[in-house]
């Protein structure tokens, strides 16, 4: 019996739990967070970034039990347990509350989660609060996903746009300094934060978005779609009456095209 596709599953958790398909990207992982600290990738739209940074955060809450046959299973030191936040800018509600707003929804929200009482107020002080006061559990892990799309969905209202950068701005601020308390972070979006100048005092954040070490952290190469895909694809071939050389043809049309250091192309 086939297993179950994850379409439009971005957390690792659930995915393994699921027992749905997954193509074993934990050696790319595991190179990446022991090889810096500050990271920033920018991957399109649906490319696999949010299920990266799950995986990341399961690794780091020490669920050895999710990651059993996967290539890291026996490669990563499991008691190293780290508090990690999670934010994710893909549906914490600015479109409605305002942006500023639902930051300290999310930040309370996350206080809560850990059991942590925010004192201060103001997205940057709580923000530096909270890392500040898990950090006595174990240095933080910090993940953030899609940091741009405050900006982005706003570029036809360019007046939004650059309060929301300003705001971002002020937020991200708070990291440089809680260095300290910072084991591993991971920012991800669809821009170049180079070009969105929220970042501008995190000199420290190592840009991997072309690294050549990189490349296949996202999206499938050919030998993992012809490999872990195979019995979709000959399934695929009866239904759509093609053969095999005929269906790579129509994937490589639709789905193939994206690489990253020149040499490995991408599903």
């Amino acid at each position: 019996m086939l297993q179950k596709l994850p379409v439009g599953i971005q957390t690792f958790e659930k995915l393994r739990n699921e027992d749905n398909l997954y193509i074993d990207k934990t050696r790319q992982i595991h190179r990446l967070i022991t090889s810096g600290d500050y990271f920033f990738l920018s991957r399109p739209r649906r490319s696999g970034k949010s299920l990266t940074l799950s995986t990341i955060k399961s690794i780091y809450l020490g669920q050895q039990e999710l990651f059993n046959g996967l290539w890291i299973e026996d490669q990563w030191d499991w008691a190293r347990v780290r508090p990690v936040i999670h934010l994710s800018f893909n549906g914490i509600g600015y479109q409605t509350l305002g942006l500023e707003a639902a930051i300290t929804a999310e930040l309370c929200l996350l206080s809560e989660q850990f059991g942590v009482t925010l004192q201060e107020t103001g997205i940057d002080r709580q923000f530096s609060e909270l890392i500040r006061k898990l950090a006595d559990r174990g240095r933080v892990v910090l993940l953030i996903d899609e940091y741009d799309k405050p900006i982005i969905d706003y570029l036809d209202d360019l007046e939004k746009a650059k309060a929301n950068q300003h705001i971002l701005k002020t937020f991200y601020s708070v990291i440089k300094d809680s260095d300290p308390y910072i084991e591993f972070m991971l920012i991800t979006g669809v821009s170049k934060f180079s070009k969105v100048s929220i970042f501008s005092e995190l000199n420290n954040l190592t840009d991997i978005t072309l690294n050549r070490h990189f490349a296949d952290l996202t999206g499938y190469t050919q030998a993992e779609l012809e490999t872990a895909f195979e019995p979709y694809m000959a399934e695929t071939e009866r239904l759509l009456e093609l053969n095999r050389d005929e269906l790579l043809i129509q994937l490589r049309h639709w789905y193939n095209g994206y690489s990253w250091d020149g040499r490995t192309f991408l599903y």
